[in-house]
């Protein structure tokens, strides 16, 4: 007797149908599957074994086929041991074909028959919907994260008992009920605070110039500066996420498999910090099966990678399609997959290997040729895609101890809202959720200088030797300064701001 029934494949961050057809013959008793299944799909045959035998369901002696089609779409992971499962009860006749329509399953089985959380549920529910599936069956570790979906049934199955029961109609599952978006939004908190940070208005102010905008930072400074710490209050002062941006974020880590159990939709935006040991691969994305990187994890928030002279020169090099287009194409012989990569990359390091070149409090150890060859280490077209370049140095003792109350990120997080809306009003329909994100021929249009400002970035080009990329930049930061100021158009005093942040290569590298 032959059984079919839906469920749903990952391929990158995309989800797919996958129609899993499960055919019981009379013969010697065997058990295969087909259709480009990988190591984990064919150990299935051992889960659903002992997992029916846990639910006391006697399974069958006969020859048993189970093909996962399209059969040219190599299939990965062990999200279809419960739909196979089913498949197979439908063969041999427990359940009802009838059952199954419009209905599609995802999940791993354990030996007792409990249903494992898996990877890519939220896609899986998205490309459910796109297929007409009514139902979708997702393990209860997984099912938060798609009940956002509108349009499909999401059942949470906790065993798969309770899937057999309810395909029966002994015992229904309740499908969950979506909550809006906007009120998972009530009760957020900020983790990291810049009311904690002393001093450092000049800092403060480029990293708030940096979230309004969307721009990318690079801060040098010494060691115990707040260089850290201050990366790490960025995401309080970021404005909420769209529900397309939670969607397109929480996509990429159910991909990834970084996502908690039982948790939903992610509401803050991600802020990755990777070691700098960490590869070129395993920053931008790759490997055999084409895992999103670091760079695409942090989509939608924060890339922090402290200490940068120390990281690998190729993985930084890596970075610098991913950090002009926005996306990362991996390319494998056996996979390929492309993720985005929208992330605000914020870079800290030292100024020489001792730290203290430059201090006011401790003097330097280092050689000049130490320093240069340090310095070095960050390519020309890397800095040229950072738009803010500030010199953080280090406080003294009187300002660190000093009572005064610093402004809470709910203050500047409130300024760099505004901000968003007015950029989101001007460049929606062309697609720019922020400054940073606008394509040349926009930023002649947003951007448009006067003729005195025209005048002082010329000779700002002279002096620094600035790129035309650099000029671009500049543009788009200026016209994030003035829209934090309320101003319809780009003043000499924001442009003056703007090129100010660009002097860090003329004294260092330059």
């Amino acid at each position: 007797m032959l059984a079919k029934l839906s469920s749903m494949g990952l391929t990158g961050i995309e989800g797919y149908r996958v129609t899993v057809e499960a055919f019981s013959a009379d013969g010697m008793p065997m058990f295969e599957i087909v259709g480009l299944p990988d190591a984990a799909v064919k150990e299935s045959r051992e889960r659903v074994r002992a997992a029916m035998a846990s639910c006391e369901m006697t399974f069958p002696v006969a020859r048993l086929t189970i093909n996962l089609a399209p059969a040219d779409v190599k299939k990965e992971g062990p999200s279809y041991d419960l739909p196979i499962a089913l498949a197979i009860l439908a063969s041999c006749g427990v359940l009802d074909q009838d059952a199954f329509d419009g209905v599609a399953a995802v999940g791993e089985l354990s030996l007792s028959g409990g249903v494992v959380g898996v990877r890519g549920a939220l896609s899986m529910a998205i490309a459910a919907r796109g297929c007409g599936v009514r139902t979708l069956l997702l393990p209860a570790q997984n099912a938060q994260e798609a009940a956002c979906v509108e349009g499909v049934e999401i059942l949470p199955v906790a065993h798969l008992r309770e899937a057999i029961d309810h395909l029966r109609g002994k015992k229904r599952i309740a499908p969950l009920e979506a909550v809006p978006y906007a009120q998972r939004l009530i009760g957020r908190e900020t983790r990291n605070d810049f009311a904690d940070v002393r001093g450092q208005r000049s800092a403060k102010r480029a990293l708030e110039i940096a979230a309004a905008g969307g721009h990318n930072v690079l801060m040098i400074g010494p060691p115990g500066s707040g260089k850290t710490m201050m990366a790490r209050c960025l995401p309080g002062i970021l404005p909420d996420m769209t529900l397309e941006e939670a969607l397109s974020v929480t996509r990429i880590h159910s991909a990834a498999g970084t996502l908690r159990g039982g948790e939903g939709l992610m509401l803050e935006r991600p802020f990755r910090a990777p070691h700098h040991t960490v590869s070129a691969v395993a920053l931008v994305g790759g490997g055999s099966k084409a895992r999103p990187g670091e760079i695409s994890l942090a989509h939608g928030g924060v890339l922090f990678l402290d200490e940068l002279p120390e990281y690998d020169r190729a993985a930084l090099e890596a970075m610098r399609q991913p950090l002009e287009d926005g996306f990362v194409s991996v390319v494998r012989v056996s996979a390929q997959a492309k993720y985005p990569a929208r992330s605000m990359l914020i870079a800290a390091m030292n100024p020489c290997p001792c730290g203290n070149y430059g201090s006011k409090t401790q003097p330097c150890r280092c050689k000049e040729s130490d320093i240069r060859r340090y310095l070095s280490r960050i390519s020309g077209p890397l800095l040229d895609r950072i738009d803010l370049q500030l010199e953080v140095s280090a406080l003294p003792v009187k300002e660190i101890t000093g009572g005064g109350q610093e402004e809470p990120s709910a203050a500047i997080r409130a300024r760099v809202q505004r901000a968003r809306a007015r950029q989101q009003e001007r460049s929606a329909a062309a697609g720019a959720a922020c400054n940073a994100e606008l394509t040349a021929r926009q930023v002649e249009e947003v951007c448009r200088l006067d003729a005195g400002c025209n005048a002082v970035l010329e000779r700002a080009c002279e002096k620094y030797s600035l790129s035309m990329r650099a000029v671009s930049r500049i543009k788009k930061v200026a016209r994030t300064i003035a829209d934090l100021a309320g101003e319809e158009s780009i003043s000499r005093a924001h442009l003056l701001e703007a090129i100010a942040f660009r002097n860090l290569d003329g004294d260092y590298w330059r």
